[in-house]
């Protein structure tokens, strides 16, 4: 078993999480078993009761999922320390979908009466969550401006029914990027739950648990899977008995599980995703100052251009600006449509995080749910194209969105 205390960041990609099973397979198996047996009725009361460690249901977890779940922990984990200097011990939950984490990690949290506090231009499918789903459950969003966290402030004194600040940065698809040390404190000194979605960034490039950030979210569809083999999703947390507890049971009542598949898929995924992430990065620099540069587009999302309000932000708390960037066509939604039709190496898709170079038209795809006056006032507007830059020659990358953009 590899001393993962003592590991690199890239080495625990590979080896992290991995424990040799009986027959001693090279890589962990996929698990595909809906139930597990007992040695005895004595020892299935003992799992039960959580009294010895063991499997018992492919709803509850598997060998396959725990490798995944375990892997990531350490990612996040990585050269963090707790509160008495010892290495930082999380743990995560790994889930059907990115959506899923989202929904256990709310509904573990929130009752009815509660508020989130939030930012704009969150993911299309977080925005309806907070717009659609949870009114009815009783709980309600306020949006709010981070950029002046004064105000946040003054919010959260103003309304005792807040109990958990939600943050996506950088955010899908403007690329706004929130201040996580400032905020999280904020939050805590409010006694707040702070929560991060960190798949734009990643744990590569960015640990929100250097902060006061309780839980940290991701859809391993993206970058972690890295091949668009698989769709998932993780909550990670570092309140071991809350995770352990209330937050275990509301993911196992819901049914959000992972399964056994497209477990192995992320973990064989995670195995190259340190590699990936520097390829990722690289060529997504280099489109930024290209599109900046180009006559039709009118601006460039992406938080390593100096011109990116949030710049600063983001050179404090990432490793690099990353791999994902936005930019606004001049000829607004008829050009936005033009220039997808006419890309020939590029993939017109929605996700992110595959090794190919990934372009989509928010306002037409993944916010067509949000009401057009909330997308054009978070800045997702009609002109705007969404890309996450892929791992293929840059100047195949490069040719194919000169054309495209004639």
């Amino acid at each position: 078993m590899t001393d993962e205390k003592n590991c690199g960041f890239d080495t625990l990609c590979i080896h992290g999480g991995h424990k040799t099973e009986s027959n001693r397979a090279h890589l962990t198996p996929i698990y595909a078993s809906s139930t597990y047996t007992f040695e005895s009725a004595e020892q299935g009361v003992a799992v039960f009761r959580n009294e010895e460690p063991g499997y018992i249901y492919g709803r509850f977890g598997n060998p396959t999922i725990n490798e995944a779940e375990d892997k990531i922990a350490l990612l996040e984990a990585f050269g963090l320390k707790d509160a008495t200097g010892e290495p930082l011990k999380l743990k995560a939950i790994l889930h059907s979908s990115g959506m899923a984490t989202i929904t256990t990690m709310l509904l573990s949290n929130l009752k009815v009466g509660d508020t989130i506090i939030t930012h704009q231009s969150l993911y299309g499918g977080t925005q309806e969550m907070l717009d659609k789903i949870l009114p009815s459950l009783g709980i309600n969003s306020t949006i709010l401006d981070f950029h002046n966290l004064s105000a946040v402030e003054e919010a959260i004194k103003a309304d005792n029914t807040i109990k958990l600040m939600y943050l996506e940065t950088p955010a899908n698809p403007t690329l706004q990027c929130i201040d996580l040390e400032a905020s999280a404190a904020l939050g805590k000194k409010h006694n707040l739950i702070v929560c991060a979605d960190n798949t734009f960034a990643t744990p590569y490039l960015q640990q929100p648990f250097k902060y006061a950030v309780d839980y940290v979210m991701h859809s391993t569809t993206k970058f972690l899977n890295g091949h668009g083999t698989a769709v998932g999703g993780i909550v990670v947390g570092r309140d071991l008995e809350k995770m352990n507890g209330v937050v275990t049971k509301t993911h196992r009542l819901l049914g959000g599980n992972s399964n056994a598949f497209e477990a192995y898929l992320l973990t064989n995924g995670l195995r190259t995703f340190s590699l990936r992430m520097q390829r990722h990065c690289s060529n997504a620099e280099q489109v930024a100052n290209f599109l900046e540069q180009h006559e039709a587009v009118a601006r460039v999302n992406y938080l390593g251009l100096a011109s990116h309000p949030d710049h600063a932000t983001s050179k404090k708390q990432m490793k690099h600006a990353g791999a994902m960037l936005s930019f606004e066509l001049k000829g607004g939604y008829d050009a936005g449509l033009k220039f997808i039709n006419s890309l020939k190496v590029c993939t017109n898709a929605v996700s992110l995080g595959t090794c190919d170079t990934l372009v989509s038209h928010p306002a037409s795809t993944t916010h067509v749910g949000v009401k057009p006056e909330d997308r054009v006032r978070f800045g997702i507007t009609d002109g705007l194209i969404r890309m996450s830059v892929g791992l293929e020659n840059i100047e195949d990358i490069l040719n194919d969105l000169k054309q495209a953009l004639q």
